[in-house]
């Protein structure tokens, strides 16, 4: 503040406010950030506020205590040495570990205030573009508060490899504060990818080509190459000033090369090794100590720190060494300054150096190797620059890359660059120079805002395409008003939870999360579920019997083992117990022995996978190892199974996120459901009850893409309702088939224009399209008057005696017209059980599914069916926090929302019977009524 009570207000150096400074022609911005003062509450603050915002900026005002420990702690010792790959100092202290905590504390609090200040001055439509390591939790806390903001972050400073950035206490808080972000920025392809490593291996995230994949969300991470802009630099050298300072340069070095070096006083800038080679330089060739000079100006930075304090007392040592030894009377082989220069005599200074040195030993991008070459445009000089600056991957092409830690290599590009032709001098600067005035600053903030952009309408899309948020309001209301419920979740990661409550963040490759329970408010909600005879409670799960036999064996639900290959009906309450049945006979499993060793070659070859033994099929698992390692094996397993034991055997591999899984042939979940609803509709048929129809569906489960086939078999389902609601239902009504129309489609698709009249009505009552001939077999070729134990296919024994499938089928059929009042003969099919009128097919976890609706996770599942069980519950939003959200289904409101989404689940599900190719009209589908009952 000066005399007048006035701020004057001056512009930082420094890279990062050059490159900015291109961005105002083309976009109104305000800067919010620390002013870099400390000013009171009163009219000194409200001064310093009205001053700053005639230049756009909002202050951010940080107490001293904030700034001392948020600014000079843990971002200036804890994350700025990091990312420069400097350890992290040992703490032999309690009190230096209290220490560090207060500092993260500081941090948190002064992103806070960061975030409310932005959120004060954001209109809707504005973007939000987060800069560095000061605000990596920044993007979180304003997409909590501000779900469909636009926010992008770019750092500034390498990002570490996962290897040393996984030494960082707070790993896991900081990288799910950056992908909140929709656009992730690094100055290099490196950074990127060693912050998706980063997020693959630490919070055990998929990822992608564009990004890194968390429940459905694609956060896009890129490389942006950042710039200068070169027109000041170029216009600066036109001034009558830089030609002033340039010819008395030129007098006072008196012919001699001149190599600079432009750094700030850090640890990382290489300032010692360039010495050193210069040094070795001068001592190697005598003949170069009169015609060459070192100018290295070293702005001091952080000199209160004692790191810096030795950094400065070495370099002054060397300076003094080298001078003292090479220097003579009349000249000096070192000229060092520690102070800055003005923006006029830098470029002088740019514009007459012959050798540019910039060697730092880990940099971001370093644009002090921009601003020479641009200031070369007549010398032509040479730039030296370090491989570990960012900048070698934008100038390698003409620059001199050296290795800084290597002070002989140093010391020969030195040699190299002093003693180059003038025609190659030229034609690297040309490069160079090409490379500087096409990627500019403006360039690169207009290809960063454009990519959020773009970013922010591709979430958008892809959030079309998955699934709404399931509102458990909803399914709550329409499962008590149905009749007859039906109940199918799965196992794994639907029921399941930690046999330790999960921290926040998770612990990183902890064993125990291998070790899962179900949850126990689940487990008590499906006993009250159970025992209603109006809900029909099935779990589904990949798992062995044994597995689920001991989590669900006393309840008296169904279950369906090894993805449906073994089905257990309800247990009777007298008996306690309950057969397994096998839906399909496999008899060929000789190649399990040999998948088996396989397997177990590759367990060996990778740490931390394991083999799942089934009865039936068999999964090789490497959710624990290194994740790109096991991405690797996994191909390689594939490649070993397809050469070898299973090149000509009857099975199926499906590879999961982390699994490779082999399996017969024939195993579906769609098929398995429709065969226990056969056999439970036959179980209630033999008895005295009448067998009602389901009109209540919800299946939940976070299935593989593969076995999610149980969610079509529904949606086909509601299809043949609304095809007989069009049509009508068949002449016979004794078999739940399509109308003729649907049969003759069926009859052509087959290849004819006749045939027999019980093989066409069996095409069009399975709901796969043709009846498989051994689920004809296990279906109709029973003995129906006697209770189902078995309902497996007939082996080629049994097809022998019988004739083949058509005799079987046909004299099935024979019987059961004799019997037309049997409520057996109405169900030889499972799916004729359902006549649905309310369909919730959930996935768990956000992504694209062939599921109607979504839940975040398996608690989310738990509470749920805890909602169903209790009658005088209303309902819950499961993501209450994120009302608003794309994507994020909103809880029912006024009779608009509701009328509203419901036109929309009408347009969704539309577009998928479109797709199913069933030739029927389009007021057929304008009769959809699944979900109007809650509305």
């Amino acid at each position: 503040m000066g005399p007048d009570r006035k701020w004057n207000l001056t512009k930082s150096a420094g890279g990062l406010v050059s490159a900015l400074l291109g961005i105002h022609s083309s976009y109104e911005t305000t800067w919010v950030g620390w002013p870099g003062v400390f000013a009171d509450p009163g009219p000194e603050r409200d001064a310093l506020t009205e001053a700053l915002k005639e230049h756009n900026c909002a202050p951010v005002y940080l107490d001293e205590d904030v700034v001392e420990l948020y600014y000079n702690g843990y971002c200036n010792n804890v994350l700025w040495p990091l990312f420069h790959y400097v350890p992290l100092p040992l703490e032999a202290r309690l009190a230096e570990t209290k220490n560090l905590q207060t500092q993260w504390s500081a941090y948190c609090d002064a992103n806070q205030q960061f975030a409310q200040c932005v959120i004060e001055h954001y209109e809707p439509g504005d973007i939000v573009w987060c800069h560095d390591y000061h605000v990596l939790l920044l993007p979180r806390i304003l997409k909590e508060q501000i779900p469909s903001m636009k926010v992008g972050w770019f750092l500034h400073t390498p990002f570490p490899s996962s290897e040393i950035y996984r030494a960082l206490p707070r790993r896991e808080e900081i990288l799910r504060g950056v992908l909140k972000s929709d656009l992730i920025g690094f100055h290099t392809y490196d950074y990127a990818r060693h912050f998706v490593s980063a997020c693959t291996r630490i919070l055990g995230l998929e990822g992608t080509p564009e990004g890194v994949e968390d429940a459905g969300t694609v956060t896009r991470v890129a490389a942006f190459p950042i710039g200068i802009d070169p027109e000041i630099f170029t216009s600066a050298l036109e001034t009558d000033v830089v030609k002033s300072h340039i010819a008395q340069l030129k007098q006072t070095f008196n012919g001699r090369k001149v190599m600079l070096g432009v750094d700030r006083l850090d640890m990382i800038k290489g300032i010692p090794q360039k010495l050193l080679a210069f040094e070795m330089f001068l001592d190697e060739h005598p003949e170069w100590r009169e015609k060459v000079i070192l100018v290295q100006i070293a702005v001091p930075s952080r000199t209160h720190v004692p790191e810096y304090q030795r950094l400065a007392s070495l370099v002054h040592e060397m300076v003094g060494r080298i001078n003292g030894r090479f220097g003579t009377v009349g000249s000096v082989p070192i000229h060092h300054l520690d102070r800055s220069l003005s923006f006029l005599e830098l470029c002088a200074l740019y514009a007459l150096t012959d050798v540019a040195l910039v060697t730092p030993v880990r940099d971001g991008m370093n644009l002090v190797s921009y601003e020479v070459v641009a200031c070369q445009s007549k010398n032509a000089g040479v730039l030296v620059l370090s491989e570990f600056a960012g900048a070698a991957q934008s100038l390698g092409a003409g620059a001199v890359l050296v290795n800084p830690w290597n002070v002989s290599d140093l010391s020969s590009a030195i040699e190299e660059a002093l003693t180059m032709s003038d025609t190659e001098r030229r034609e690297r600067h040309r490069q160079n120079f090409m490379h500087v005035t096409i990627h500019t600053a403006q360039q690169w903030a207009d290809t960063f805002v454009s990519e959020l952009n773009d970013t922010h309408v591709e979430a958008a899309l892809r959030t079309m395409r998955t699934p709404p948020q399931l509102q458990s309001r909803e399914i709550v209301n329409a499962f008590h008003q149905s009749k007859q419920r039906l109940i199918i979740l799965g196992y794994n990661a639907t029921l399941t939870t930690a046999v330790e409550a999960p921290r926040r963040p998770k612990r990183h490759f902890d064993q125990i999360k291998a070790l899962t329970r179900v949850n126990p408010k689940a487990l008590a909600s499906l006993q009250k579920l159970a025992e209603d005879p109006d809900t029909m409670v099935i779990i589904f799960s990949g798992s062995a019997r044994d597995r689920l036999e001991g989590a669900f064996g006393d309840l008296p639900i169904w279950l369906a083992a090894e993805n449906g290959v073994f089905i257990r009906p309800p247990p009777n309450p007298e008996e306690r117990y309950s057969e397994w049945t096998k839906t399909k006979d496999f008899s060929n499993l000789d190649w399990i022995e040999s998948v088996q060793l396989v397997f177990d070659y590759f367990c060996e070859r990778t740490p931390r996978s394991f083999v799942e033994t089934r009865e039936t099929s068999l999964v090789w698992n490497y959710k624990y190892a290194d994740p790109e390692f096991g991405r690797i094996q996994a191909r390689d397993l594939l490649q070993h199974l397809v050469t070898g034991p299973i090149s000509s055997a009857p099975v199926d591999v499906i590879q999961g996120s982390k699994s490779v899984e082999v399996r017969p042939v024939g195993v579906s979940k769609g098929m398995a459901m429709d065969r226990m609803l056969t056999l439970a509709a036959q179980q209630r048929a033999n008895g005295t009850e009448e067998v009602p129809l389901v009109d209540f569906v919800m299946c939940i489960g976070h299935f593989l893409g593969r076995d999610e086939d149980i969610f079509t078999y529904f949606e086909e389902a509601v299809q043949r309702d609304l095809t007989r609601e069009r049509y009508g239902e068949c002449a016979d009504d004794n078999e739940p088939t399509y109308s003729g129309r649907y049969q003759r489609r069926q009859r052509r698709a087959s290849g004819g224009s006749g045939g027999n009249e019980d093989e066409v009505s069996r095409h069009a009552a399975s709901p796969f399209g043709t009846t498989p001939p051994e689920r004809e077999s296990g279906l109709r070729g029973r003995d129906t008057r006697k209770p189902a134990h078995d309902v497996s296919s007939p082996t080629s024994d049994e097809r022998t005696s019988s004739g083949g499938y058509r005799r079987m089928a046909s004299h099935s059929r024979q019987n059961s017209r004799r019997s037309m009042n049997s409520e057996v003969a109405r169900y030889r099919e499972g799916r004729a059980l359902l006549q649905i009128k309310h369909l919730f097919t959930t996935t768990v976890g956000r992504k694209k599914s062939q599921a109607r609706f979504f839940v975040q996770e398996a608690q989310n599942v738990a509470d749920l069916v805890k909602d169903l069980a209790d009658p005088n519950f209303p309902g819950r939003s499961f993501e209450s926090d994120r009302e608003g959200e794309e994507g994020v289904m909103p809880s029912p409101g006024s009779d608009a929302d509701l009328d509203s989404r419901t036109k929309e689940e009408r347009r969704k599900w539309l577009r998928i019977m479109a797709r199913s190719g069933v030739d029927i009209e389009q007021d057929c589908y304008e009769r959809v009524n699944v979900g109007e009952s809650s509305a």
